[in-house]
């Protein structure tokens, strides 16, 4: 029997589990890892991060289900970074997780620390969700950590599009198949640097209602220094939340970033520029 119990410190929701007859202390190092899930809205405030009075919200809610159900990891959630985030406290997480927009408030050092040091030195884990990329517009440490920057979503939110799957075999692509279908809000991207980065879905532009004559890269991952990233572009609306390929997606990139199952990292910008070519050849041939 598995139980869970949330504390809400300030706005910091604390989420243990534990399992009956068990400690944590009495689990391996590797089922005990910690993830701090930031879902603070400087911007626009999406749906999937926000928190019926005191309940998490269906993103923060999907992802310590997902640390309970799989038994790997627990979760920690704010909407606070000034009041929760140290740099002695972000030095007990292996992985940090984004699904935020705007500037954050992090105090100067503690955001420098975390993505200057904490990441690329000490080799930590970063998932970027969604909106991540709509986060730090202006701060490159953070866009060239990431990989890229939101500048518009010309597919909206009720909009399904199809999705190519270039590398079935990376654990945060295998759940997909080759090819899938999926309504949400598709981002396109700038500060983009298919050089360093390895792009694992993309986009199928010969396959959506509206064609636009470049590249629109789903999921990469990326070794950044010592540090692994993960960005996923999906995620808008709260649906998507329950998907259980989605959810089976970001848990293969959990294992990834801890080491737990293997996965290739290197950048494949050969895949950018066919998807590019690709791209403009389909919106020319619809625009006839």
């Amino acid at each position: 029997m598995i139980t869970r119990r949330i504390v809400n410190v300030g706005r910091l929701a604390l989420v243990f589990f534990l399992t009956a007859g068990s400690t944590l202390a009495d689990e391996s190092p590797k089922k005990n890892a910690r993830i701090l899930m930031v879902t603070q809205s400087a911007g626009f405030k999406h749906g999937s991060v926000t928190r019926p009075e005191d309940k998490l919200s269906p993103a923060e809610r999907a992802m310590t289900d997902l640390g309970i159900s799989s038994g790997m990891f627990r979760v920690d959630c704010t909407q606070d970074v000034a009041r929760d985030v140290t740099k002695e406290k972000l030095d007990g997480y292996d992985i940090v997780m984004f699904y935020t927009t705007g500037d954050l408030p992090f105090a100067d050092d503690v955001r420098d620390y975390l993505f200057n040091i904490w990441v690329k030195q000490k080799g930590h884990g970063f998932i970027g969700a969604h909106s991540a990329a709509d986060t730090y517009h202006n701060y490159q440490p953070y866009w060239e950590m990431l990989g890229g920057t939101f500048i518009e979503h010309p597919w909206g939110s009720n909009q399904t599009v199809t999705v190519t799957v270039h590398d079935q075999q990376h654990p945060v692509s295998q759940p997909w198949g080759a090819e899938f279908e999926i309504k949400d809000e598709i981002y396109r991207f700038v500060h983009w640097q298919p050089e360093k980065v390895r792009v694992l879905m993309s986009l199928n532009m010969a396959k959506t209602n509206l064609k636009k004559p470049y590249h629109v890269p789903i999921a990469w991952v990326k070794n950044y220094g010592d540090g692994k990233i993960l960005h996923m572009s999906l995620g808008h609306r709260e649906d998507v939340w329950t998907n259980e390929k989605y959810m089976q997606s970001l848990l293969g990139g959990i294992k990834w970033i801890l080491g737990l199952e293997p996965g290739d990292a290197t950048p494949n910008p050969e895949i950018s520029s066919a998807q590019e070519a690709k791209a403009k050849a389909d919106f020319d041939a619809a625009a006839k």
